[in-house]
């Protein structure tokens, strides 16, 4: 079993809308074949509390507009690492400190990384959507 088509369709729309807000490292993988709950996980980072904000703010706005509502949020009140459940997907929007110390991307590494577009941003470190064995969606 791998991510629907739906799931890719939002994993593609919140990378955008995480890019367009600055958001670093940005990647996805597809955890279909080992949780029962999600199709995808995407990750991103920011480098305060406010941006991680912008990006929640812009991935909401985004995925809303394609018919999608969360059916959680949790950690917003801190603004360090927010996690935002659209059942298909969860998107982890992390502060940079955060991002480290759990590394999220070390757990799930087994799990095959979603080719995300040329023009999502990967941040600094190039670990964007073009690595990894990739779940094409277009």
């Amino acid at each position: 079993m791998t991510a629907t088509d739906r799931a890719l369709e939002l994993v593609r729309l919140a990378a955008h809308a995480a890019s367009d807000k600055l958001a670093e490292n940005i990647i996805a993988f597809d955890v279909s074949e080992q949780l029962v709950i999600t199709d995808a996980f995407v990750l991103c980072s920011a480098s305060n509390d406010r941006q991680v904000k912008a990006i929640v703010d812009e991935v909401e706005d985004r995925l809303r507009d394609a018919g999608a509502k969360p059916v959680r949020r949790e950690g917003e009140r801190d603004g360090r690492w927010v996690l935002i459940d659209y059942a298909d997907i969860v998107v982890h929007v992390q502060h940079e400190e955060e991002r480290s110390f759990y590394a999220l991307e070390r757990l799930w590494r087994d799990c095959p990384m979603i080719a995300l577009p040329e023009t999502v941003t990967s941040g600094r470190d190039g670990a964007g959507g073009a690595g990894g064995s990739a779940t094409d969606g277009g």
